[in-house]
């Protein structure tokens, strides 16, 4: 933890911001654990301030809660929370895979090829699990931008950082990252056609599959 080290060019909050949030991601921090500023001030050996403000965005993410007696905590994940989130992903990935078989250029639709190669060749070579992440992270973003819609980018923005929390959550490699390889492969299979019908369907699926599982580890992990 304390080999983290500040770099100049961006602001200090910024960088602890970063910082901090892939702790959360990474488990360094747990759900429902928390936050002591001062601690973190001193660990880090910066004033309390740039603490304070990255702390600040991190309750605009959702990934830390505020309480006025006692602080902040880390995010605790819950099935209604999960319900709530895919509903939205649900209402605006359909969306874009809809558009993106549109009005996605071929070089666009090259691109969301290339990620899809890139996370094949990740999983055979069994790289971190983050790095695979990564990858099915990029292969929705590219959609997205290919969507040519910025309106509909910019609400996704709003909770990318608890999407990607779901993903690192429910994620746990070897045939789950096999399957969700099929199912984007599925998908891109239609906006390769400009199936927009097909596509919204394969997205629409590989969604239901993803709350189902993510639901199904909440529970496995709240029995242990």
């Amino acid at each position: 933890m304390n080999s983290f080290e500040m770099e100049r060019p961006a602001p200090y909050h910024m960088q602890f911001y970063e910082q901090l949030k892939q702790m959360i991601f990474d488990g360094q921090f747990q759900p429902g654990e928390r936050i002591n500023e001062t601690q973190l001030a001193k660990q880090f050996g910066v004033s309390r301030s740039p603490v304070r403000e990255a702390m600040r965005l991190l309750e605009k993410d959702e990934l830390l809660i505020a309480d006025p007696k006692s602080g902040y905590s880390v995010y605790t994940l819950t099935e209604r929370d999960v319900e709530e989130l895919y509903q939205v992903r649900m209402a605006l990935e359909t969306l874009a895979v809809k558009l993106a078989c549109k009005e996605a250029t071929d070089r666009e639709i090259d691109d969301i090829e290339q990620v899809l190669t890139k996370a094949d060749e990740a999983i055979k070579q069994q790289l971190p699990s983050q790095d695979i992440v990564q990858l099915h992270e990029a292969f929705h973003q590219t959609i997205i931008q290919a969507s040519h819609n910025h309106r509909l980018s910019k609400q996704l923005n709003h909770v990318n950082a608890l999407i990607h929390y779901c993903r690192i959550f429910h994620f746990s490699g070897g045939p789950r990252a096999e399957t969700i390889q099929k199912e984007h492969t599925a998908i891109f299979t239609q906006i390769k056609e400009r199936r927009a019908a097909e596509a919204v369907q394969a997205m629409t699926d590989h969604l239901i599959h993803d709350v189902a599982h993510l639901k199904q580890v909440l529970s496995e992990t709240t029995e242990k």
